[in-house]
């Protein structure tokens, strides 16, 4: 019987056989240890000399890292063991030996790990995040999906920008100027108008010269709209969204979370609803809390989301931000010019931001005249202007970013772990 090592639970005291690669081995005279993967799992396969062929054995004995095998064996549980089987093996076929493999069970640095970042995700550790990264796609999609709303790819080159020109890779397109997506938002919006629901997943792009464990260049954003949907019922949204998916997370990727020693009991605590505090409220906040640098009108940076972070077990919406500090088509405060119907999501445990969301502007003059004020070319957003102009209507969204969402549910310290191949500022390689 052919099967997969997430399989092997279904097999238990029964022979099957599998492909793999030797992850690490150990033996000694009369026994030998092999830690096999196969892409789907981690399992020990243990070949006990004296119930073997000799040939078998010293194949097993000699195999070396990252070879990969047929391995025929009989499924044992196994307490000891973190998955709680294992595979009592009678036979190992070498497919290909593998010789000098470079990441070895000893320390790396971690630009050595990034230079052979296709070699080191092949790590139980990656592998873990990248089965976490994987349950929350899922999660998304079914979310989104029981939920109403339908699924839009908005275009990836882009021939203006929703948040201005400042961190955007620029491209020919043609005798054209065209940039690289740093969001799909705008054309969601008119999305929204033809299908009510609607949410992307993609790539997006920005130029930003940052080195934080917090940034990539390229990264993946999850980008709802929905028409009819005012501020706080978008923050709704937002929360169960997030709930949802972490959930979702402790349910199915519980192996996963333990081998990257997750405090679990930290995401037991997510769910809806979400506290809030205010611009001005987390202003006053940081002043007490001995910030002085921050005034009225700046932005936060990360010690200032994490300190305000800090006194919430949960992520914490803050709200109301200053209409200056925000792109141009955040709603206005119904009773304050200076503030916008808007939010940002911030995760626990020093992990910042991971949603910006806000309810859009709906009325045709105060976004042409927003356009204006920002400095914008009206005949390039004629068609984002148009949408106020045939059949208008409050509407809202949110976008996070991924990256940032599977470093704090799975507790890794920086963001280039949680994307297969990362884009950094000084990375385009491999």
């Amino acid at each position: 019987m052919k099967a997969t090592i997430a399989e092997l639970p279904k097999y238990v005291d029964k022979e099957v056989k599998l492909g793999a690669w030797i992850a690490n081995k150990r033996s000694s005279g009369k026994i030998a240890f092999l830690q096999l993967r196969d892409g789907s799992g981690f399992v020990q396969g243990v070949i006990v000399k004296s119930d073997v062929e000799e040939e078998v054995f010293q194949t097993a004995k000699t195999v070396t890292q990252e070879s990969s095998v047929y391995v025929t064996g009989t499924v044992q549980k196994d307490e000891r063991s973190p998955f709680g089987y294992e595979l009592l093996v009678t036979n190992v076929e070498l497919i290909h030996t593998s010789t000098d493999y470079p990441i070895t069970p000893k320390e790396h640095g971690t630009e050595f790990l990034m230079d052979n970042r296709h070699l080191w995700l092949r790590s139980k550790r990656q592998h873990a995040v990248m089965k976490v990264r994987n349950e929350i796609i899922r999660a998304t999609y079914e979310f989104f999906n029981e939920n109403g709303f339908v699924k839009v790819d908005p275009p990836i080159l882009t021939g203006s920008a929703p948040e201005g020109t400042t961190e955007l890779f620029a491209t020919k397109y043609f005798d054209e100027d065209a940039y690289l997506s740093q969001s799909g938002q705008l054309y969601m919006e008119a999305a929204a108008m033809a299908l009510g629901k609607v949410f992307s997943f993609g790539p997006t792009f920005r130029a930003e010269k940052s080195k934080t464990r917090r940034h990539l260049i390229e990264f993946w954003m999850i980008e709802p709209e929905m028409a009819f949907v005012e501020f706080e019922e978008n923050l709704e949204v937002q929360e169960q969204y997030v709930s949802y998916v972490v959930q979702s997370v402790l349910k199915n990727c519980q192996l996963e979370l333990k081998t990257l020693g997750r405090d679990i009991s930290k995401l037991e605590k997510i769910t809806a609803p979400f506290p809030r505090i205010s611009y001005d409220d987390a202003i006053t906040f940081l002043h007490e809390k001995g910030f002085d640098d921050i005034e009225w009108g700046d932005d936060f940076g990360s010690p200032h989301e994490t300190a305000i972070a800090e006194s919430f077990d949960k992520p914490v919406f803050i709200t109301h931000y200053p209409t200056k500090i925000k792109p141009f088509y955040m709603q206005p405060h119904p009773e304050r010019e200076d503030v916008v119907l808007c939010a940002d999501l911030i995760a626990p445990e020093g992990y910042g931001e991971i949603i910006g969301g806000s309810e859009r502007i709906h009325d045709m003059d105060l976004l042409y005249k927003r356009v204006e004020e920002h400095q914008l070319d009206p005949e390039t957003y004629k068609w984002y202007l148009e949408l106020r102009e045939y059949g208008s209507v409050p509407h809202s969204g949110f976008g996070l970013g991924l990256e940032r969402t599977v470093a704090w549910i799975t507790g890794v310290e920086h963001v280039r772990e949680t994307i297969p191949f990362p884009r950094l500022l000084n990375r385009l390689y491999p």
